[in-house]
C-alpha cells in the first residue's frame, strides 16, 4: 500500500518535471520566433526610411531646379519692365517738350490775334462789342420777317394738327360708346289703384295726408285728375321716401296716422339701400375701386337728380366711360379720370345744404374724405371759374361739355331750342357795328362778325366780353357759352 503510494507521488512529480520542461523549451522557441519577426520587421522598416529619403531628396532637388527657373524668369521680367520704364520717361521728356512747344505757339497765336483785332478795330473805328451788336443788328434785322412767316406758319400747323388729332380722339371715343339718348326723369305723379284710394289716403279730415306730409316732408298734391297724385319737394330723396311710402300704403291697404310713421321708417331705409347700392353699382361698372363710403353715398344720391331733364347718375356715368377711351388715346392717368369725372357733380347732391357752386363743393368733399390732389382739381375745374392746369382735368371738362351737348340727352323741346337760339342771336346784333351773328354748336358758341371799318381789334375784344356780359344777365342756360368776335378784312381788285 505504502509503496503504490510513494510510486504515485514520483509519477506526479516525473509528470510535472516533464510538464515543466516542456512548457520551458516551448517559451524559448517563441522567443526565439519573435527576435527573428522583430529582426525582420526592423530591417524592412530601414528600408522604407532609406527609400523615402532618397525620395525625398530627389523632390528637393527638383523644386530647386525650378526655384532656380522661377528666379531667372523673375530676373527677365524685370529687366524688360525696366527697358520699359526707361523708353516711357523717354517718351516723357519729348511730350513735355511737345507741350512746352504748343504753349509757345499758342501765346504767338494770341498776339497774332489781338495785334490783327486791335488793326481792324483801328480801321473800322469799332469795338469789338460794337461791331458784335451791329452784326447781330443786322442779321436781326434780315430774318426778322422770315422768323415772322416761320413762327406763323408753324402756329397755324400746330392748331392744324391740334384740332385733327383732337377730333380723331372724340370720335373714337363717341363710336365705342353707345348710351340711352333720352335719360329717365325722376318719378313725381303717383297712379292710384282706383279713386276710392284717394279718400283713404287724404283720410277723416285730412288726418292721413297731413300725417305723410309730416313725415316726409313732401307736398301732396291732389286735384281733380282721375286716380293720380302728385309730389312735390326741392329734395328728390324727399320725394322718393313719399313715393315709396305710398306705395306701400296702397298695397298694405291700411292707411292711419301710425301706420303711415312705420311706413316711413321703412321707406327710408329701403331708399338709403338703393342710394348706397347705386353708387357701388356706378363705380363697379366704371370699373374704378378704392372710392370713400361717403362720396360713394353722395354718388348714389345723384340716382334721383336730374339736371335739364337729365339724370345726373347716367350722365357721370356715360363721362366715365367717355374719359377712360380719351384717357387712353392721349396718355392721361385713366384711373384719376375716371374717378373725377364719375364723381365731378357730386356737389348737387348737397347743394341744398351747403353755399356755393356744386363743382368747387364737390372738390371740398373729395379733399375732405381723403382723395387725391389730382381728382380734386379736376373735379373742381371741370367749369372755367377754375383753370385746368392738368391732362386729366381737361379732359374731364371735354366730356362734360360732350355728354351734355348730345342730341336728346337735354330734356330742351324744340320750340325752345330755337326760341334761345334766336335770343342769342339776336343779343349780338344789338351791339353797333355787328354785320352777322349766327348761334353754332347746339347754342354753345355765337359766330360775331364785325364790320371792320366801324369796328378795331381793341374793341372787338371788348365786344366780346360785352355781349358775354349780357348773355349772362340776360339769358338761362346750362354750361358755357362761347363768344367769338371775328373782324376780317379783304383788300378785292380786279385785273383787267
Amino acid at each position: 500500500m505504502v509503496e503504490g503510494i510513494i510510486a504515485a507521488v514520483i509519477g506526479v512529480v516525473l509528470g510535472a518535471s516533464g510538464t515543466a520542461a516542456y512548457n520551458k523549451n516551448k517559451v524559448e522557441n517563441s522567443k526565439n520566433k519573435a527576435d527573428e519577426a522583430l529582426a525582420k520587421a526592423n530591417e524592412k522598416a530601414s528600408q522604407i526610411v532609406l527609400k523615402a529619403k532618397d525620395e525625398a531628396l530627389q523632390l528637393e532637388n527638383e523644386r530647386r531646379k525650378e526655384l532656380k527657373k522661377s528666379e531667372s524668369r523673375l530676373v527677365d521680367r524685370e529687366a524688360t519692365i525696366d527697358r520699359k520704364l526707361d523708353d516711357l520717361e523717354k517718351r516723357a521728356d519729348k511730350l513735355r517738350k511737345a507741350e512746352d512747344e504748343v504753349d509757345s505757339l499758342k501765346d504767338e497765336i494770341r498776339d497774332i490775334r489781338k495785334r490783327q483785332q486791335e488793326k481792324l478795330e483801328k480801321i473800322a473805328k469799332l469795338s469789338k462789342s460794337d461791331a458784335a451788336d451791329k452784326l447781330m443788328q443786322m442779321t436781326e434785322r434780315d430774318i426778322k420777317n422770315d422768323l415772322k412767316g416761320l413762327i406763323a406758319k408753324l402756329q397755324k400747323d400746330a392748331i392744324d394738327d391740334a384740332e385733327e388729332r383732337a377730333q380723331v380722339v372724340i370720335l373714337t371715343a363717341m363710336e365705342r360708346m353707345s348710351s340711352e339718348v333720352t335719360a329717365e326723369r325722376t318719378v313725381t305723379a303717383i297712379k292710384l289703384t282706383d279713386d276710392e284710394m284717394k279718400g283713404r289716403i287724404i283720410g277723416k279730415e285730412g288726418r292721413n295726408i297731413q300725417s305723410i306730409q309730416r313725415a316726409t316732408g313732401v307736398d301732396i298734391l291732389v286735384d281733380d285728375t282721375p286716380g293720380m297724385i302728385v309730389l312735390s319737394s326741392f329734395d328728390p330723396i324727399r320725394r322718393q321716401v313719399a313715393r315709396l311710402t305710398l306705395e306701400m300704403l296702397m298695397k298694405d291697404g291700411r292707411i292711419h296716422p301710425g301706420r303711415i310713421e312705420e311706413v316711413v321708417a321703412k321707406a327710408e331705409k329701403q331708399i338709403q339701400k338703393e342710394v348706397k347700392q347705386a353708387g357701388e353699382d356706378a363705380a363697379r361698372e366704371v370699373g374704378v375701386t378704392g372710392i370713400p363710403r361717403e362720396m360713394l353715398q353722395l354718388l348714389g344720391e345723384l340716382k334721383y337728380r336730374t339736371s335739364y331733364g337729365q339724370n345726373v347718375l347716367l350722365h357721370c356715368t356715360e363721362m366715365a366711360h367717355l374719359s377712360g377711351m380719351i384717357a387712353e388715346e392721349i396718355g392721361a392717368d385713366v384711373r384719376t379720370v375716371k374717378i373725377a369725372t364719375l364723381l365731378h357733380d357730386v356737389g348737387k347732391a348737397v347743394t341744398h345744404k351747403v353755399e356755393g357752386k356744386h363743382h368747387h363743393i364737390g372738390a371740398e368733399l373729395a379733399r375732405k374724405y381723403g382723395m387725391k390732389e389730382e381728382i380734386c382739381h379736376a373735379i373742381e375745374a371741370h367749369h372755367d371759374d377754375v383753370e385746368a392746369t392738368t391732362p386729366e382735368a381737361l379732359v374731364v371738362r371735354v366730356v362734360d361739355a360732350l355728354s351734355a351737348a348730345r342730341p336728346g340727352a337735354r330734356n330742351i323741346s324744340a320750340e325752345n331750342f330755337v326760341e334761345r337760339m334766336k335770343d342769342l342771336e339776336n343779343i349780338a346784333t344789338s351791339f353797333k357795328g355787328i354785320d352777322k351773328a349766327y348761334a353754332i354748336s347746339a347754342g354753345r358758341e355765337v359766330r360775331v362778325i364785325v364790320k371792320p371799318q366801324n369796328v378795331d381789334d381793341l374793341s372787338a375784344i371788348k365786344l366780346s366780353r360785352d355781349i358775354a356780359n349780357k348773355i349772362e344777365s340776360t339769358m338761362q342756360y346750362p354750361g358755357t357759352i362761347k363768344v367769338n368776335v371775328i373782324r376780317e378784312t379783304r383788300a378785292i381788285e380786279f385785273a383787267k
